[in-house]
Order: structure tokens, then C-alpha cells, then sequence
């Protein structure tokens, strides 16, 4: 009956929002709904059974006038265009699709869950104030994790992680069991990265059927149209990486897969560069692509004639991107246990098959204070990021059991950050500049710092994670650690509408944009910091505004004053 009362316990959070009940009003309503479920021997109810259930024991006490959604805005200091998202793909929906759900309430509810792993699975009696730890990080916008998280915690789905790796396999069943397993990720809202390089090239022989492979860009097209068909979560479309490696003979083909910008449209891709094939290139020499199935040599290539193919396609429509494969096994921390092949979606964590991966991300732009770093906020607030993330490894619901298996077994988070962009803004400093290089450098290697130091605490008190023993970190003598990865920067693009700052660690896009209003009139979108500083600096106009909206960036605007002009640079002034 555990997982039933812990559901409704989330349900009755959900529904109470900001403690509209009473603690012993929510108690009473938690005892009459496990009297109900144990009175009629009740498991694994569906989310909406139980939550009419919780209701009509609302209903029953006379409590359920007092947990209504107000439909007054809400209190958060949140943008328009943060509600907007919120309301359309995060936020609780009643049957006939209806927000029953403020923002708040959608922390709450995720505060809630992640908390409760304390009390449910370590014995801590305060979890309620790790919860208000946690609510407060969310609400005041200084960290937000993974979109999943947000979506899924204290419902009946219950998958809280963005990023999984599935190995794929040269045998049909192998391959359609990897589909199968991409289709219920997809479905409860995670993201999938493959390497297909095992598979047989094109035209290769099969021996069970006498006939010849398709080879592995043709079963790339069997995972795109599954994903195409699954809407994640009903919130979302999936995301795929696919990659391959430089020396599989059709590595070609593979290249130029994405020249017809509507064949792969749910797929990232990207070519595992070996550092044999790198050197091969700085020498201009030849190197031999090899059957994945024997081993033995297929074709002698030009190194930097495919190098160029590759930097081509990339210039002409951004893929494929590359992955440094050797280098990103020098690190892997537990080569013990596998080879790293593949990356998730977007390529910031590389994962080892049936691999998965929790996210979250500090908002940066909430770090300054008078002109410098807090760097005293920043380690308290890295410290309890990480101990919400390994929550949530407890938390989560894997959507098959060797992902469940695998994640335990290593426990990764991925630390990163958003809002890099405005917190230079804010310390006077141009983003193109060395000191920016500086600080970013400083920045994540104190958060890797503050991060390890937090995973060794939860180990004392938790355990490593278990395949430490096996680890690289065993071997060079660090502290037990929770988690065998602690950092990875994330491209940040929905939680940091959410949180009102710049996505990951990008530059600014524009510094306004015109909007259109009712009654056709036109309005500037001022980039928050810069509006602050033209009035304190005494240059702000309306009619400056809208001019800096139409052209997107301040240069050649001798309006504003030139150290203004430098440290407001927008991506397309900055040289990559």
C-alpha cells in the first residue's frame, strides 16, 4: 500500500498548495483516504481515481472550498512568458484539460516528493524543512531542475530524468527492443542517445537470411518515425542523439544524412572522432574504415577529406556535430562497468548504455551581489542542488529496470548553470573577454569543488554509489563519493524561461524585441538589466527602446555610452 499512501500524500500537497490546510487538516485527510485504500484492498490506483478519492475525503470534512485555485495572478515574481509555458506543458490539468495548478503549487508539489526520499528512505525526521529549503530555491528562481522533474514529481508518472543512453544492438531483435524501450523514455518524458555504430554497414552480408543489411541509417529512420508518433508525456516531442563513428564504413552516408533537413527530424547527430583518426588528420593521412561485425579493414579514406565533409555539413545546416570518443572515456569514471558510446540529446552527458541522468541548473544571475559574486550563496546553494539531485535518483520511476539498475549503480547528476550571460552583464563585464573566460573558469570549478565536497558528506551518511569500488576514483585515492558525476552544463532553453535569465552559458540573443499588443500598438521588450542601467545612466527613451528593438543590438547607437555598448553584446556580435 506504500506506493498508494505516498501518491496520495503528494495529492493532498498538490491540492493544498501553500498550506491552505492545516498540518492535522492534511493528516486527517491522508488517514480517512488510507482507511479507504486499505478498507478495500486497493492497489496501484490510477492517478485520477485516487485523486477523486483525496477529493472526496476533501469533500467529506468539509475542507475542499478551501483548496480552489485562485484565479487571481500569481504572487511569484514570474514573466508572461513563463506562465505561458508553465500553463501549457508543465502545470496540472484536470480531465478536461483545465490548469488546476499554480506555479507555486507546482513547486510545492515538487518539493514535496523530492523531500520526502529523507523521510521515506533515510530516516530523517526534517524533512519538512528541506522541503522549505527546496521550495525557496525554486521560487526565488536560483536553481530549477530538469523539465521532467517539474513535470512528473508527486504524479502518477513519476519519471523525474531527462537524459538516458540505450545501446543498440546488430540483430533485429536487439534493435527493436531498443525502439520499444526509446518508445516508453519518450513517453514518460525523457530524451534518448544511441550509437549505431555496431550495426552491419549497407549492403553487408546476413548469413540467417542470406540477404543484405540496410545498415544502420535506415533503422535511424525506424527510430525517428517512433519518436514522431509518441508525444512525451503528452507535453512534448522526443529528442534523439544518434552517433557514429569515424571508421564504420558508412560514415559517408552518415555525414550527409541531414542534407534534407526533413529526413531525421528528431535526431541530433554527431561523429565519434577517435584521436587515431585526429592524428591521421594533422599528418594528412589515410586510415581504414572496419566492419563492426569482424573487425577486418572495408575502405582506405582520406582523414582530412572526411574531416572536411564533416566541417562542411556542419557549416551548411549544423550537423553533424562531433565527440571527442577517446577523450570522453579518459574521464569516464567507471570504465569498469562500460565503455561510454553515446551522449543524451544534446550532448553535454555522455552515459554508458541504459544510462540515465538528472539535471538541474543554478541560476547564475542570482548570484551577484554588489558588484561581485557571492560566492558564500553560491556553496550553500551548490550543497543542497546536490542533495536534490541524488533525491532524486530515489525518487524517480525508471521506464525499464536495467535503466533503473544502472542509474543506482552510478547515481550521476549533472550540475550546470543558466543566467552566465546576466550575471556578467551585472559585474560590468563583456562577455567576449578574457575576464569572462576567467570568471567562468572559476566559477564551475568552484561548483565542482562545492559539489564533490557535498556528494562526500552524502556518502558518509549514505553510502557511495555502489560501483565505486570500480571507479577511476577508488583507484586515485579520492573520498567515498554519492555520485559518480557531479557537473555537466545544460543548454538550459525551457527552465530558463522559467527562471526569467539566459539559457546555460550563451550570450544574450537580443537586447529587445517589438511586441504587438491589442489595438495594433507596438511595445519594447527591454532585456531587464539593461533598462535598470539606461535609467540610472539617464539615456532611456521610448523611442531609443523601440530603435534598439528594430535592429536587435546597441551597435553604432552613440545614444548609448560605448562601455554600455561592450558589455550588452548579443550572440551575433560575438565572434565565435
Amino acid at each position: 500500500m506504500a506506493g498508494n499512501w505516498e501518491h496520495a500524500e503528494s495529492l493532498v500537497c498538490f491540492l493544498t498548495g501553500e498550506r491552505s490546510l492545516t498540518k492535522e487538516e492534511a493528516e486527517l485527510v491522508l488517514s480517512g483516504v488510507d482507511e479507504e485504500l486499505k478498507k478495500q484492498g486497493l492497489r496501484d490506483l490510477p492517478e485520477k481515481t485516487l485523486l477523486e478519492l483525496v477529493e472526496s475525503k476533501l469533500k467529506e470534512y468539509q475542507l475542499s472550498g478551501r483548496v480552489r485555485v485562485p484565479e487571481s495572478a500569481p504572487s511569484l515574481d514570474i514573466t508572461e512568458n513563463a506562465l505561458r509555458v508553465l500553463k501549457k506543458r508543465y502545470l496540472f490539468k484536470d480531465k478536461d484539460g483545465k490548469v488546476i495548478e499554480t506555479p507555486e503549487q507546482m513547486f510545492r508539489r515538487v518539493a514535496h516528493t523530492i523531500a520526502e526520499v529523507d523521510r521515506l528512505n533515510y530516516g530523517r525526521s526534517d524533512s519538512f524543512k528541506l522541503e522549505e529549503d527546496f521550495y525557496k530555491m525554486m521560487t526565488s528562481f536560483e536553481f530549477m531542475p530538469n523539465s521532467p522533474t517539474l513535470m512528473n514529481a508527486g504524479r502518477e508518472l513519476g519519471q523525474l530524468s531527462a537524459c538516458f543512453v540505450l545501446p543498440v544492438g546488430d540483430s533485429l531483435d536487439e534493435i527493436f527492443e531498443a525502439v520499444k524501450h526509446t518508445a516508453l523514455i519518450h513517453k514518460s518524458g525523457g530524451g534518448t542517445g544511441f550509437s549505431f555504430s555496431r550495426l552491419r554497414p549497407r549492403n553487408d552480408m546476413v548469413h540467417s537470411t542470406k540477404g543484405v543489411a540496410s545498415g544502420p541509417i535506415s533503422f535511424m529512420k525506424v527510430f525517428d518515425a517512433a519518436t514522431e508518433e509518441i508525444k512525451q508525456g503528452g507535453t512534448r516531442r522526443g529528442a534523439n542523439m544518434g552517433i557514429l563513428r569515424i571508421d564504420h564504413p558508412d560514415i559517408k552516408d552518415f555525414i550527409r544524412a541531414k542534407d534534407d533537413q526533413q529526413v531525421l527530424r528528431n535526431f541530433n547527430i554527431s561523429v565519434a572522432l577517435t584521436e587515431e583518426f585526429m592524428k591521421a588528420v594533422q599528418e594528412d593521412r589515410t586510415y581504414q574504415t572496419r566492419s563492426p561485425r569482424s573487425g577486418s579493414p572495408v575502405e582506405t579514406l582520406r582523414a582530412r577529406e572526411i574531416f572536411d565533409m564533416v566541417v562542411e555539413q556542419a557549416w551548411k545546416n549544423g550537423e553533424p556535430g562531433i565527440i571527442f570518443i577517446d577523450r570522453i572515456n579518459r574521464d569516464n569514471p567507471t570504465p569498469a562497468v562500460g565503455e561510454i558510446e553515446s551522449t543524451n540529446p544534446c550532448g553535454e552527458q555522455p552515459l554508458l548504455p541504459f544510462e540515465s541522468c538528472n539535471l538541474g541548473s543554478i541560476n547564475l544571475a542570482k548570484m551577484a551581489r554588489d558588484g561581485a559574486v557571492d560566492w558564500e550563496r553560491l556553496a550553500a546553494l551548490t550543497r543542497l542542488c546536490v542533495h536534490f539531485l541524488d533525491n532524486v535518483i530515489d525518487a524517480n520511476r525508471y521506464p525499464i529496470p536495467q535503466i533503473d539498475a544502472m542509474t543506482k549503480a552510478n547515481r550521476k547528476i549533472g550540475l550546470g548553470v543558466m543566467g552566465f550571460a546576466d550575471l556578467l552583464i551585472q559585474l560590468g563585464i563583456p562577455y567576449d573577454s578574457e575576464e569572462a573566460l576567467k570568471l567562468g573558469e572559476e566559477l564551475m570549478s568552484f561548483i565542482l569543488d562545492q559539489g564533490r565536497k557535498a556528494s562526500a558528506e552524502l556518502a558518509m551518511e549514505r553510502g557511495p554509489f555502489p560501483n565505486f569500488e570500480f571507479s577511476t576514483y577508488k583507484q586515485r585515492g579520492f573520498k567515498p563519493l554519492r555520485n559518480a558525476t557531479i557537473t555537466t552544463i545544460a543548454p538550459t532553453g525551457t527552465i530558463s524561461i522559467i527562471s526569467g535569465c539566459s539559457s546555460g552559458i550563451e550570450p544574450i540573443f537580443a537586447i529587445a524585441y517589438i511586441r504587438n499588443v491589442m489595438d495594433k500598438d507596438e511595445l519594447a521588450e527591454v532585456n531587464p538589466y539593461f533598462e535598470r542601467v539606461a535609467r540610472e545612466r539617464g539615456f532611456y527613451s521610448r523611442e531609443l527602446m523601440m530603435k534598439i528593438a528594430r535592429q536587435g543590438h546597441l551597435q553604432g547607437l552613440t545614444e548609448v555610452p560605448e562601455d554600455v555598448r561592450k558589455v550588452f553584446r548579443t550572440a551575433h556580435e560575438i565572434t565565435p
